[in-house]
């Protein structure tokens, strides 16, 4: 394939933009109902072909620029530039990688490495679910499975996938792994790939979906301690005193309506409130592995409202409350927005320290991410090497990943007036990203002030103009190298 110009790359983009403004502007009144059928195709076609020119921009950004340029991993840079999540971020780097063409270290042009699930999809002939169901059935194929027969699956699949609707390509797959595969003797090494738990985010109520995987060994073993914890009677949180030891009574296991599953559920948080209370977990950055909530005075003492963990879920007061029977977590309290303010001269932060930033930052301070705090690291804003003391009023927190990113990488951290973060990139990486990270505060998003981006809006005279921000190429203009 023969270099392209960036003149002739420019002139392709602006032509492709001003088709598409025409296009957009069409009536379809003159048409009939097999002809706007028909021309619904042609949009699919068009739809589907997209993601072929994409995966050769992505592949070549992964190719020659590092996370220093980058300001973090491609599937990060990708979700902050074009607004997406980095779950689909992250898709999309693993598509371009598996569909996108290659090069060789001598710089030799290689086929993508599923050939022909990449030129359908050149083609337009299949789509992102197809393409789905074929990536995770490669995947799932065990390791013992040769090349060849890899190669010649590959091709049935996207040959079958020209013809049907992903969910009918997803059977016809499964037929075809029980073929390869009747007997489903997974090896040690296809358990431990397979192995996973994912806890999704909370609902409007506050509760959370817990899926995944367990190895034998991980079932065994949670087997053991639910034939226990979960059994009629025990660890009921309706009882005035649960049996947590010993075998509960004739009675008490009469008297237990509970579902199968709400006593499993019940079992696993009497087991793992027992190790945290155990006092056995060691430490987690510096703290004892203990659960840290922050929550206003006020609220405390009408028993009302929500807390927050420095894990970044959500705790109803009166679980707030019965969570202090049981252990000595740590409770961080404001009055009216204020904190209390601990100073030292060590260079790392004090436990009290690092409980304030639970309660203060909550997560990463760096824009775009969402690390909450238990997973954090504390950072100086001013560094330690040119202010020599350690103020909680000089702390924030950052996630390893974005904690590398400072000095080493170029960039730095300010304290606004506002008690905001400002985080400044150095100016190869500025792209004119977000400076401060509201993630885990969306409270602030949703205030009036005059701080806030609803106030600024307010703010501004009818009519009037945006403050300048980073310019934007111009129809015709050559991107940036």
């Amino acid at each position: 394939m023969l270099s392209s110009s960036r003149e002739e790359i420019v002139e392709v983009f602006d032509a492709l933009d001003a088709d598409l403004d025409h296009a957009r502007e069409l009536s379809f009144d003159a048409l009939t109902t097999p002809e706007r059928l028909a021309l619904l195709e042609r949009l699919e076609t068009v739809r589907r072909r997209l993601p072929a020119i994409e995966h050769g921009l992505i592949n070549q950004i992964s190719e020659q620029a590092g996370e220093t340029e980058l300001g973090g991993r491609l599937p990060r840079a990708l979700s902050d530039r074009l607004r997406i999540t980095r779950g689909e971020a992250g898709r999309r780097v693993a598509e371009a990688a598996d569909l996108g063409r290659r090069r060789a270290l001598t710089g030799q042009p290689l086929p993508p490495l599923l050939t022909k699930t990449a030129q359908a999809q050149r083609d337009g002939r299949l789509g992102d679910g197809h393409v789905r169901v074929i990536r995770d059935f490669l995947r799932r194929l065990p390791v013992s499975v040769d090349a060849e027969t890899r190669e010649n699956s590959e091709a049935r699949l996207a040959k079958l996938a020209t013809r049907f609707r992903p969910d009918e390509l997803a059977k016809l797959a499964q037929r075809l792994m029980d073929y390869l595969h009747p007997d489903g003797d997974y090896t040690d090494e296809e358990r431990a790939r397979r192995r996973g738990l994912t806890l999704g985010n909370q609902d409007v109520d506050g509760m959370s979906k817990l899926t995944g995987w367990l190895t034998p060994e991980a079932r065994a073993t949670l087997d053991a301690v639910l034939a226990k914890l979960a059994a009629p009677g025990m660890c009921n949180p309706d009882d005035q005193t649960p049996v947590i030891d010993g075998t509960a009574s004739e009675e008490t296991a009469q008297r237990d309506t509970r579902s199968t599953a709400q006593r499993q559920h019940d079992g696993l948080n009497a087991a793992l409130r027992a190790v945290l209370c155990s006092g056995k977990l060691g430490q987690h950055n510096g703290l004892p592995a203990s659960i840290v909530v922050s929550t206003t005075l006020k609220e405390l003492e009408s028993a009302a409202g929500k807390a927050l963990t420095g894990g970044g879920s959500l705790l109803p007061m009166n679980e707030v409350i019965r969570l202090a029977r049981h252990a000595h977590h740590y409770l961080a309290l404001f009055d009216q927005g204020k904190a209390i303010g601990l100073y030292h001269t060590k260079r790392l932060a004090s436990s009290g320290q690092r409980i304030v930033l639970y309660a203060k930052d909550r997560g990463c301070t760096r824009p775009g991410c969402d690390v909450p705090g238990y997973q954090c690291e504390v950072h100086h804003i001013t560094s330690y090497a040119a202010c020599r003391t350690t103020d909680v009023n000089n702390l924030t927190f950052a996630c390893g990943q974005d904690h590398s990113l400072v000095e080493p990488g170029g960039w730095t951290t300010r304290k606004r007036a506002s008690g905001n973060i400002a985080w400044i990139p150095p100016p190869h990486v500025d792209h004119g990203q977000p400076r401060t990270n509201s993630f885990h505060h969306p409270e602030k998003l949703l205030a009036d002030g005059d701080d806030s981006p609803l106030g600024r809006q307010a703010a501004r005279p009818a009519g009037g103009r945006r403050s300048a921000t980073a310019p934007q190429p111009r129809r015709g203009q050559a991107p940036p190298r």
